[in-house]
């Protein structure tokens, strides 16, 4: 890989990680709005993994170091699968489909489209975090 694909790949992955940070604060509050509470080991996976593991990796990657990009396709790998299954998948308050029929409609709809987009947004960072690793390779 070229250095200027090399850079704008850096660029795309920091602005990938921003959008996320952006839409995981925005999530959260339809969260705290919605009373939708996490127990306490979704709180302890929550935290790393989804919100400070990417933007480790987005320092890592302004500085230029290979490991930046593992820790943003890990991060976002399992921001991914645990979002993909409990706002998708698993029935319960944490569902997209069960905010229909919630009281709080303008919270309700925050809720489900910052949902769509986390799961677009880590879907992003997964396929950055994979270019990233074969681009340093080469």
């Amino acid at each position: 890989m070229q250095t200027n694909e090399r850079r704008a790949l850096r660029r795309l992955s920091i602005a990938i990680i921003a959008l996320h940070a952006i839409v995981t604060v925005a999530h959260g509050a339809a969260h705290t709005s919605l009373n939708i509470l996490m127990n306490g080991w979704q709180n302890a996976y929550i935290l790393p993994v989804i919100v400070l593991l990417p933007l480790v990796a987005g320092y890592l990657i302004w500085k230029r170091r290979r490991l930046g990009y593992l820790i943003l396709f890990l991060s976002m790998l399992g921001a991914l699968l645990f979002g993909g299954y409990y706002h998708f998948v698993l029935a319960g308050a944490d569902n997209v489909s069960t905010m229909g029929q919630h009281a709080m409609r303008s919270w309700a709809q925050l809720f489900q489209v910052s949902a769509l987009l986390l799961a677009l947004v880590e879907f992003a960072g997964v396929v950055a975090g994979v270019a990233g690793l074969r681009a340093r390779k080469s």
